[in-house]
């Protein structure tokens, strides 16, 4: 799997369960240390550009943990963290109408 494969993945769970009305998507994810589960904060702008949060189904919260634990895993065996230690929290955006998303990553002090 590549970079691109994970961020698609990413992109398709957040769209999924994203409201209808969303045209940006913005999750807050902190993975634990076990790799077991995370917390997350869902934000979206609606079609007015108001901000507003939604609550997506357990299911989709379950996948994205998977898909942010594999990824973390492919940043680690791939020596992709310049120095640092393995990043542990990240903000996704996901633009809709341009279909483009953003991940940045917060690495452990």
């Amino acid at each position: 799997m590549q970079n691109v494969d994970f961020e698609q993945k990413i992109g398709q769970i957040l769209y999924g369960c994203g409201p209808e009305n969303a045209k940006k998507i913005i999750v807050r994810a902190e993975i634990f240390t076990e790799n077991d589960g995370g917390k997350y904060e869902f934000d979206y702008f609606d079609e007015n550009d108001e901000l507003d949060w939604f609550s997506p189904d357990g299911r989709a919260v379950a996948d994205l943990t998977d898909v942010l634990v594999a990824y973390k895993s492919f940043f680690s065996d791939n020596n992709l963290t310049d120095g640092k230690p393995i990043w542990s929290k990240c903000e996704i955006t996901v633009d809709i109408p341009e279909e483009k998303i953003h991940i940045n990553l917060h690495y452990d002090d």
